[in-house]
């Protein structure tokens, strides 16, 4: 016997005792203690019964006509609170992608096969996110989510398989934590599902919230003697990983803020961790970085690179002066111990001081991270903070004085020395980084030059002149640098103060302003003789940085998907903004690169980009559009192909009433030639030949080893679902021609755009292109019937409703087209025979869908007939297949041209 049909018969019994049960538990009619008896008896069957085999069952009882109202009122109520079960939330996911209608195409069967788990869908994904991530009216939030929680961080490190992590990672992210009833602070939902992550990176100030005391703990020997250990490396590890799976298997910027933005100083600290051990470096240090990179592309902003530059030694806590937590390393391991109780023995302060070595060694990294992750122009404004910030700690700048000596600002000596020594660091890395705002920067090092005269005589000024003229070096060095775009008062300023200065007791100090007031000589005089020459302006330089920004976001190897995320924003605002920098033709071969990712979120964000560039620029992007759809070379795969007709479909869309003339017109004989069956793919066939070739020795080979036919080792099946499979099978087959012929499934996509086409602008294509397309579908219906066809019979009768919709909107608004539909009778005697013999049910029912709309239109156009201008006579039908111009007009209009189409 199969196995199959045990597992049906125990799913049969299952279900009979859930009637047999329920029925003598809620029977309004039934009263007693049996009825009691029968309730618990229907209780503990559903509480043993495996949570999988119960969503199966249910899923069938609550159909409507199955069950009586009052029973089915019960088991939808046990059937949506399944996800609480303690693994509800894996059985609901797994049923969801085995039955949802578009992930129910094997894996053998997809276009480009998984290696492992399930066929997922967007669709899917949908579903099983509103079954997940909201609970039902019979639970409250905090027990929901209290019991799901849990579950979708399980599947969240991915040990599960990538495809469940990925899922996890779209309920937690879109359906909870993206909610405000669910994912703002202080809800269950951030309760459960955010702070068991962050918590165990950052504590909170009375301890972890999250972490329940157990009966060891209350149970466990506490020695004085030994840190108070709050987070072990696991812990922390775990949180990470799972944070940055959170992140970047579904790109949600907002979320990202919410969730990075209280742990800015722990991740730095954990990032840039001094001397780690290869073991922490791995589990803690790398994953803090990943996460801390992502966030500062995100947030970019000079406070956030402040923030860091004075909390380079934040070692954890709350309060850094007096942290009550810090990380620290125990025996080997990165673990957050509590500060407030010392072991005995150990010195009292410590854990929060921070060596100078350690700073040196943190500084470079920082910079290094701002390089990677921050613009110039953030780099530069920081800069121009840290060093406002060093000037008021030992001048202030007040009106015509420049400088003034007074008494020193109270500040903490430790972060005094830290911001110098990056002032230093950031000079002496990228001077050409720091001289992008030269506008702000020249009138902070006008004023301390400026004040240089009015010391006195041999007055120590903590070496800020000389840091002054060599931020002037620095500035008027850059290539690019033009005087003239600085305020004249700034540049007359400079130079009598370095006059000033030339004359100095300090021949360093007089040598050097000497040398610099020749060179902004010099450099005015180079201004002079290119006057002439067009500079670009701050807004085309702007541009042309955030341009190269976005470039690198996407381009680079390594580039996290939020970041990648992120570039694409850039490029769209720079397209909205209409800036002039734009390389189109370099966006498009790029956003056609990206257009072979198999990721949704990159893909749906190329499509916009390629419908913003359709308002300024239609020939170019249909062109580039076309050419991937077409695939001519035969480079791309059926699922690249498919994007790039969805892409090319919005565009249309978008194109609206000015779809029309050459854009139209290639549009339309490009979809008719990839839709028609004279396609011929020579590397395609002889792919196919190869591949059949390798299997059909695989085969031979594998005969030879058994020494006979191959047994069958695949799970037996009923003669129904072996004879359903067999026609699933050939359906999937016959998708990929083995002669080397256009696929099925693009051919069939090809017809739907072309239906969206004629009914964004059905006058736009023009006559010749609608006759034909309308003559394809009908021969597509007559000559095409085979089984693994069926998909693209459905998308030709589409096609023939969409065409009637267009003349009717054309009709009902009274627009001339000057052609109509023609031989409606053997268009509705073809769809009359599709309707009664088409082995597809769903063909079948379009056919009738639209023998329905033909006749309603006729009625329509008897009762209520076209009324044309000028005194012209209704339209013809006659004279092309399918289609008519008017073949009498000339005679009417006294010698014009007898074909004629009306704009």
């Amino acid at each position: 016997m199969d196995e199959a049909a045990p597992e049906k018969s125990a799913r049969q019994r299952l279900m009979e005792s859930i009637m047999d049960l329920g029925n003598r538990a809620f029977n309004p009619d039934a009263t007693g203690e049996s009825q009691k008896q029968a309730q618990r008896d229907f209780d503990d069957l559903i509480r043993r019964t495996r949570t999988f085999g119960l969503v199966a069952a249910l899923n069938i009882l609550v159909r409507p006509d199955h069950t009586p109202p009052w029973l089915r009122a019960r088991l939808m109520k046990i059937l949506t609170a399944i996800p609480v079960r303690p693994d509800g939330v894996r059985a609901t996911l797994e049923f969801v992608f085995a039955v949802h209608p578009s992930s129910t195409v094997k894996t053998s069967e997809a276009a480009e096969p998984q290696k492992r788990g399930a066929n997922i869908t967007h669709e899917a994904l949908e579903m099983t996110g509103r079954l997940v991530s909201v609970p039902p009216s019979s639970v409250t939030p905090e027990t929901w989510y209290a019991a799901v929680a849990p579950q979708l961080l399980v599947l969240l490190d991915g040990t599960e398989g990538p495809e469940l992590m990925k899922a996890a990672a779209y309920i937690i992210g879109f359906g909870i934590l993206g909610r405000k009833a669910s994912g703002a602070p202080g809800t269950a939902g951030w309760k459960y599902l955010a702070e068991p992550m962050t918590d165990s990176i950052k504590p909170p100030p009375a301890g972890p919230r999250n972490r329940p005391v157990t009966d060891t703990d209350m149970d466990e020997v506490i020695d004085l003697s030994k840190e108070k250990v709050l987070v072990t490396q696991n812990e922390m590890a775990t949180a990470l990983r799972r944070l940055h799976s959170l992140v970047v298997s579904h790109p949600n910027p907002g979320l990202c803020k919410r969730l990075l933005t209280p742990l800015l100083l722990p991740l730095w600290s954990l990032s840039s961790w001094v001397q780690a051990r290869p073991s922490i470096s791995e589990k803690v240090c790398v994953p803090a970085q990943e996460l801390l990179k992502i966030f500062l592309v995100l947030s970019s902003s000079p406070d956030i690179l402040l923030t860091l530059v004075r909390h380079l030694g934040y070692v954890g806590g709350w309060d850094q002066q007096n942290p009550e937590w810090v990380y620290k390393d125990v025996r080997g391991e990165l673990q957050i111990v509590d500060a407030r109780r010392r072991p005995l023995g150990s010195p009292a302060q410590g854990d929060s001081q921070i060596s100078m070595e350690d700073i040196d060694q943190k500084i470079p990294k920082l910079l290094d991270l701002a390089t990677a992750t921050l613009s110039d122009t953030v780099i530069s404004t920081a800069f121009l903070s840290l060093f406002g910030r060093w000037l008021e700690s030992t001048r202030t700048l007040g009106g015509d004085h420049v400088l003034v000596k007074q008494e020193k600002v109270e500040q903490d000596p430790m972060m005094q020395l830290m911001e110098v020594k990056m002032l230093q660091a950031m000079m002496d890395k990228f001077p050409e980084k720091l001289a992008n705002q030269p506008t702000q920067l020249l009138g902070l090092v006008s004023k301390v030059l400026a004040g240089y005269g009015d010391r006195c005589e041999g007055e120590d000024d903590d070496g800020v002149t000389g840091v002054a003229l060599s931020l002037l070096n620095m500035v008027i060095t850059v290539p690019g640098f033009q005087k003239s775009k600085i305020d004249p008062e700034v540049i007359t300023l400079i130079e009598s103060s370095l006059e000033t200065l030339s004359r100095s007791d300090d021949m360093d100090i007089a040598r050097t302003a000497s040398n610099m007031a020749l060179l902004l000589r010099y450099r005015d005089e180079l201004d002079d003789l290119t006057e002439t020459s067009t500079a670009p302006t701050d807004r085309q330089i702007e541009d042309r940085k955030t341009y190269s920004l976005a470039i690198s976001y996407i381009s680079q190897a390594d580039s996290p998907p939020p970041v990648r995320s992120e570039g694409l924003n850039l490029i769209s605002n720079l397209i909205t903004s209409h800036s002039p920098i734009l390389d189109i033709p370099g966006i498009l071969v790029l956003m056609s690169s990206l257009m072979r990712d198999s990721e949704d979120y990159i893909n749906l964000q190329v499509i916009k980009i390629f419908t913003l560039l359709t308002d300024k620029h239609p020939k170019a992007v249909t062109n580039e559009l076309l050419d991937h759809y077409a695939d001519r070379k035969e480079t791309e795969t059926v699922d690249s192909r498919l994007r790039f007709g969805e892409a090319l479909l919005q565009v249309v869309e978008r194109l609206g009433e000015s779809f029309t003339g050459d854009v139209a017109q290639q549009v339309g004989d490009a979809l008719i030639s990839i839709a028609s069956r004279r396609g011929h793919r020579p590397k395609t066939e002889a792919k196919q030949a190869k591949e059949e070739r390798l299997r059909q020795q695989k085969n031979k080979e594998a005969e030879e080893a058994w020494d006979g036919p191959v047994p069958d080792l695949s799970e037996d099946m009923t003669p129904e679902e072996q004879a359903k499979n067999d026609i699933l099978n050939q359906i999937v087959e016959g998708w990929e021609s083995k002669r080397g012929t256009e696929d099925v499934r693009i051919r069939a996509s090809a017809l739907s755009i072309l239906a969206n086409a004629m009914e964004t602008n059905i006058a736009g294509l023009g006559p010749m292109v609608v006759s034909t397309a309308v003559d394809l579908c009908i021969s597509t219906l007559q000559v095409e019937p085979e089984m693994e066809k069926g998909i693209l019979r459905r998308s030709a009768i589409l096609l023939v409703m969409s065409f009637v919709r267009a003349l009717d909107k054309a009709k009902q608004t009274r627009r001339r087209l000057g052609f109509g539909l023609a031989a409606q009778d053997d268009i509705m005697r073809t769809l009359r025979y599709v309707a009664q013999t088409d082995n597809d049910g769903l063909v079948q029912q379009h056919a009738r869908d639209v023998l329905e709309s033909l006749q309603n239109w006729q009625m329509s156009s008897l009762v209520t007939p076209e009324v044309e201008t000028l005194g012209q006579q209704t339209a013809g039908l006659t004279r092309l297949a399918g289609l008519a111009v008017n073949p009498d007009r000339s005679a009417a209009l006294g010698g014009r041209p007898r074909i004629e189409e009306i704009e």
